[in-house]
């Protein structure tokens, strides 16, 4: 559901459109990452259903918004029809796990038009009906941000009813490129709140409810969105200001650690996975499925792939390293095939800070499909403790960790 102008804007789109469909026919909609995996994930077993009847009903690029819609549509219904009966519980789990799916159906249109408008629409009201019924405080946040009448759409999670004056310490999440904000905090044991940690996602520039409202991204404007959330996160009654740290997934690595370089040692860690660290970015918009550039042309405001070529090259960890002041937790696949784990390995080296460093053998973009992940230590799990950590004021590592297709350990001391 794209104008043909939006489908020639990539070259290799075009070139490589009829070999993508094939893929899809031949192995499904995950050709390229476990997108239905992490999606349904937050939602838990519920949703599985869902996701993985759209799965068997995409045999081609176009097929994925319009099941991915119409599975949120009869979720959608569920969730009102459990509504009317009373049934508040029944009812936020399938509004949360709709908003999932509308969040889903938005990602394979590359432009603002009817459909994705309404998809962002619906999403946003299911969640919002989720937020409403939830098992846990959840507040809407919109923090105004790029001019007038726009803003950085968030939602503070806290992990139960507060006591009065009571302030929790909090956890800042930042999406990657193909998610959004609501895929970041789980309907049921979410690995923060479990922790007794508030979690505030939001969509930064380009991400999610941005590209609706033609809040695009640029090198460097989501240091800007960093400093308006904090400013505006630490106003909040029940938000710590001494307990704050940020974690990123995806693109998001590459957006938490320029947060980490705007607000320096206002807080207390930054942990990123599943890493976009390679200047110029040309490994995931130039070798990569050639859905990566599509998406990021949108989220950057681009149509001219020239000049999005031109702008691509001005992102670098470089000019961030000497003003992270924080320790940093980066987590990686040994193979990573959207920014080869050298570039990783060489911005931790060059860090000033206590950093912890763990490559995951044979483990691709999205860790978790290998052993190492399997055998070793749950990525999110080691995440989420070295966050609550930081919070709690214990010493940080320091260190390089190797964790084999065995799942064993290799830690090194940095110097």
């Amino acid at each position: 559901m794209m104008r043909a102008k939006t489908e020639r804007m990539v070259k290799r789109w075009g070139e490589q459109r009829w070999a993508l469909d094939s893929i899809i026919q031949a192995v499904g909609m995950e050709w390229d990452q476990p997108r239905l995996g992490y999606t349904m994930y937050p939602a838990g077993p519920d949703a599985i259903a869902d996701f993985r009847t759209v799965g068997l009903r995409v045999k081609k690029f176009a097929d994925m918004h319009r099941e991915l819609g119409a599975a949120g549509r009869r979720r959608q219904a569920k969730a009102e029809a459990f509504e009317k009966q009373g049934r508040k519980v029944a009812a936020r789990e399938s509004y949360f796990i709709a908003a999932m799916l509308y969040s889903a159906a938005r990602w394979p249109i590359f432009e603002n038009n009817r459909v994705s408008i309404d998809y962002n629409t619906r999403m946003v009201h299911c969640y919002d009906k989720f937020a409403k019924y939830a098992p846990h405080p959840v507040e809407r946040i919109e923090i105004p941000f790029g001019g007038k009448g726009k803003f950085l759409p968030g939602y503070l999670h806290l992990p139960r009813e507060p006591k009065p004056g009571e302030k929790f310490p909090c956890v800042i999440g930042i999406d990657g490129m193909d998610g959004s904000k609501e895929i970041m905090c789980s309907m049921y044991g979410d690995k923060f709140l479990q922790r007794g940690m508030a979690n505030f996602i939001y969509d930064g520039p380009g991400q999610g409810e941005c590209t609706i409202h033609d809040l695009h991204v640029t090198e460097k404007n989501h240091m800007d969105a960093a400093l308006a959330v904090w400013n505006r996160l630490i106003q909040h009654p029940h938000i710590d200001p001494e307990r704050v740290t940020i974690w990123g997934i995806s693109f998001g690595s590459f957006f938490a650690l320029q947060a980490a370089a705007a607000l320096g040692a206002r807080i207390k860690g930054a942990a990123v996975t599943f890493v976009n660290h390679e200047a110029g970015l040309h490994s995931i918009m130039d070798t990569a499925a050639p859905s990566f550039k599509m998406r990021f042309m949108y989220m950057a405001g681009y149509d001219d792939e020239a000049k999005f070529d031109k702008f691509k090259k001005k992102f670098s960890t470089a000019p961030l390293i000497p003003k992270i002041k924080c320790p940093v937790l980066i987590q990686g696949g040994g193979d990573d095939e959207l920014s080869p784990i050298e570039f990783s390995e060489e911005l931790a080296a060059k860090l000033q800070v206590p950093k912890k460093f763990v490559i995951y053998e044979g483990e691709r973009h999205a860790i978790g499909g290998n052993t190492a992940s399997y055998f070793g230590e749950n990525w999110f799990t080691m995440l989420a403790d070295w966050c609550l950590d930081r919070v709690e004021g214990k010493a940080p590592p320091n260190e390089r960790v190797y964790i084999n297709s065995l799942g064993q350990a290799e830690t090194t001391p940095y110097r």
